[in-house]
């Protein structure tokens, strides 16, 4: 089954698991959709359900695992990733570095088809249904089961956009027509910590394994392929280097100025890495790495 991911742009496919890395014209009218479970939700807010804030304590106290590249597609800010436990190369989806950005986990319960993308609030109204498109297309044919949503990230920042983003998320699911039920919910408060009257989150990053369903707390050495591109591409969409300063991880100067680099050197992207909007073509090799397979015009 192939595994398919709509980023700053990647795309997946065949059982070989081939990543699709497309310009950023191609995949302007790729990007748009999310969609999670809120069949259980009212407005009330998190407090009702103490189920959901007993697994909200239970990850936040999980330790944080290094994912290393085997087996894993690692998804970037403002992308999407999809793939079902028939994906013979991927097992694992997973993202980080999330401070007012949300991550959410989409999984149909009966084919185990999952979605994980890193909402940054940039368009949640056109998220959501593309996260619900992509899981519907991978569970089509499915008998059994329900969807099912987990929501993570955020914190209790001063200018009050992981509780905007928040918001946005549970409502965008609670507009869509299908029974989406939310399973976990860790996200702004519920994902925050207090340091010298400084508020940080508590959870950067998370992963889902596609066998077992099981998400975690999780950072990751490996962000490939193509990290500085895709990331070149979601730096240039936005209108921040930073959302929250004060709250980001301790390598992301490093990371902001290695883009940054990345961009002075190919200021036009599209037209220079991406010839006759060809896409650049990688699969996983034995060792689960990312292997380059093909180069743009070849």
């Amino acid at each position: 089954m192939p595994s398919e991911m709509l980023p700053g742009q990647s795309h997946t496919a065949t059982a070989d698991l081939l990543l699709h890395i497309y310009s950023p014209t191609h995949l302007g009218s790729v990007l748009s959709g999310f969609r999670p479970p809120m069949a259980s939700h009212s407005g009330t807010g998190p407090t009702l359900f103490p189920i959901r804030q007993e697994r909200a304590r239970l990850l936040r106290g999980q330790s944080v695992q290094q994912v290393g590249p085997q087996g894993l597609l690692y998804v970037q800010q403002r992308e999407l990733a999809v793939t079902s436990p028939k994906d013979g190369s991927i097992s694992i989806l997973g993202s980080d570095d999330a401070t007012t950005c949300h991550i959410v986990i989409l999984r149909h319960t009966g084919n185990g088809a999952t979605c994980l993308t890193h909402c940054d609030g940039t368009d949640t109204k056109a998220e959501v249904p593309l996260i619900m498109s992509s899981i519907k297309s991978f569970s089509e044919h499915a008998q059994c089961g329900r969807l099912e949503v987990h929501l993570v990230g955020g914190f209790s920042d001063d200018r009050q956009l992981s509780q905007k983003l928040t918001h946005q998320l549970l409502s965008e699911f609670d507009k869509q027509d299908d029974d989406i039920h939310l399973v976990t919910l860790c996200v702004t408060e519920l994902n925050d910590r207090e340091e010298n009257e400084n508020h940080f989150p508590i959870i950067y990053g998370i992963a889902v394994n596609i066998k077992t369903a099981e998400i975690y707390r999780a950072s990751f050495q490996d962000r490939g392929p193509e990290e500085q591109l895709r990331a070149a591409r979601a730096l240039a969409g936005g209108p921040n280097l930073s959302t929250s300063p004060l709250a980001e991880p301790p390598h992301f100067v490093e990371h902001i100025r290695s883009t940054l680099m990345f961009l002075k050197k190919f200021p036009s992207p599209a037209n220079i890495l991406f010839p006759g909007n060809k896409a650049l073509l990688y699969k996983k090799n034995e060792d689960g790495l990312w292997e380059k397979i093909s180069s743009p015009g070849s």
